[in-house]
């Protein structure tokens, strides 16, 4: 398809590159140069130095021919704009990234008059992302499938664990059938495992499982799955006040430490529930003084990676609160995954995983109706997979025969199956039937439908 994104900061760039991979033609269109020269020559696409909102600017880039625009300059108004434009331009399909919080209720309205097929709010999907893993404390990342029925938890095997040293296939027959390990990752290496695969402590690994059964799994495998009671929230951002609200909704005591004393005012008055306190995070005096020693949850999002790595190492060292760190720079993502900072939140990746999955839904449909349709797309273990949820339309190659018997792409794992509200662990012998929603892990290829499973004919 050809893609035209309006705006190429860090989530611009993030989407031209993935979707440029996925053999997308992507133009990118952006007022500074320096983004524009960087883009074009690390990546395979087309760069425009100017506005996004402007018809001129557009139709140069050729929105005439387009099938989508996707703005997420960093103004919303922006964005809107482009995307107004562009559906009278051209009459295709658009994004738009919506930011701020008071268009949050109005978005359905603002996504209906103006014809957007899509709206994206970053820092609301991070907040989400963020409470779903203090809802399951001992996890590293976390992603829902099946309408939140199943979970796909990334976790490292503790010392002690009596999963050391353990097949995979010993341990779904010793701890029940009702699990898979879809994902391992080992001194850098990520694999799809087989039922021979020796499981060893200090490997991460990515589970599939019923949502009920994560926190038996947890105690079976030795870590301890203690609720979290208390959060410190470092920066008071956008994300810290919808991660704020949500939390303190759950009864979950809340603070938020902020330097800037105007946004505190803001904050104390949308967040009655919340302790709102003004000072520098990277104050330690002032950390210990607000508790950080007895918090169940650390979560560091200033506008700084560095500073959000070092206060979450600092945490580290001084509690034993679950780290959530807030990184966005392309330069530390390798560099975090070495050090005990926690959980690493990117609002960029998850902005892209959610264009991703419209962009491959939209491809589908133009294929044929009759192809199952994927409902949610993950980057998971560190961007090196991918994780997929596809919704079983009608009877087709990969329908009503035992799984067994279809001859399966390498490095990919069918994981799950729900069927009628009910979650299945997939067997040899099972089978995928019309209206089942059908979750994927894949290494190395990009699925856009669920007969891409398939490595040629059925044997």
């Amino acid at each position: 398809m050809k893609i035209i994104i309006a705006g190429c900061g860090k989530v611009g760039y993030t989407l031209a590159e993935q979707l440029s991979e996925e053999g997308h033609e992507i133009t990118v269109i952006e007022p500074r140069a320096d983004r524009v020269q960087a883009a074009v020559d690390a990546l395979d696409i087309i760069g425009y130095i100017g506005n996004g909102n402007s018809y001129k600017m557009q139709k140069e880039a050729g929105v005439e021919d387009a099938d989508l625009l996707i703005a997420v300059t960093g103004h919303d108004e922006v964005n809107l704009l482009s995307c107004l434009i562009a559906k009278k331009a051209g009459d295709c399909k658009t994004i738009a990234r919506v930011r701020n919080p008071e268009y949050v209720d109005e978005i359905g309205f603002i996504r209906e008059e103006l014809g957007l097929s899509l709206s994206i709010n970053p820092e609301l999907a991070t907040a989400r992302d963020i409470e779903r893993l203090i809802q399951v404390p001992s996890a590293l990342d976390l992603d829902t499938f099946a309408k939140g029925r199943a979970y796909m938890v990334r976790f490292e095997i503790p010392k002690g664990s009596p999963w050391h040293q353990l097949r995979v296939m010993d341990a779904a027959v010793k701890y029940g059938n009702h699990f898979l390990v879809c994902i391992l990752e080992r001194e850098g290496e990520v694999v799809i495992p087989s039922g021979n695969t020796v499981l060893m402590e200090g490997d991460k690994i990515s589970m599939i499982a019923p949502t009920e059964a994560m926190n038996t799994l947890f105690n079976i495998i030795g870590i301890s799955a203690r609720p979290i009671r208390n959060v410190m929230i470092a920066g008071g951002g956008t994300i810290a006040y919808y991660l704020a609200e949500r939390l303190t909704r759950a009864k979950v005591k809340t603070t938020i430490i902020e330097s800037n004393l105007q946004r505190c005012n803001e904050l104390s008055e949308k967040l009655d529930r919340a302790m709102i306190i003004h000072g520098d995070a990277a104050d330690s005096k002032l950390l210990l003084e607000e508790g950080l020693e007895q918090m169940d949850a650390f979560v560091a999002l200033t506008n700084f990676d560095e500073e959000n790595i070092m206060l979450s190492l600092y945490a580290h060292q001084v509690s034993k609160a679950k780290l959530i760190t807030k990184v966005n720079k392309i330069a530390f993502e390798g560099i975090v995954k070495s050090i005990p900072v926690g959980s690493i939140i990117s609002p960029k990746h998850l902005t892209a995983e959610h264009i991703i999955q419209y962009v491959r839904d939209l491809e589908n449909s133009r294929i044929s109706e009759r192809d199952s349709k994927v409902d949610m797309v993950y980057k998971v273990a560190d961007n090196k997979a991918e994780a997929l949820e596809f919704t079983v339309e009608e009877q087709s190659r990969v329908t009503d025969i035992p799984i067994m018997d279809l001859k399966l792409k390498p490095n990919l794992l069918l994981c799950s199956i729900m069927r009628a509200n009910r979650v299945i662990i997939p067997s040899g012998q099972d089978r995928i039937l019309s209206g089942d929603k059908v979750v994927v892990v894949a290494t190395g290829a990009h699925l856009n439908r669920l007969e891409d499973i398939l490595d040629g004919a059925v044997r």
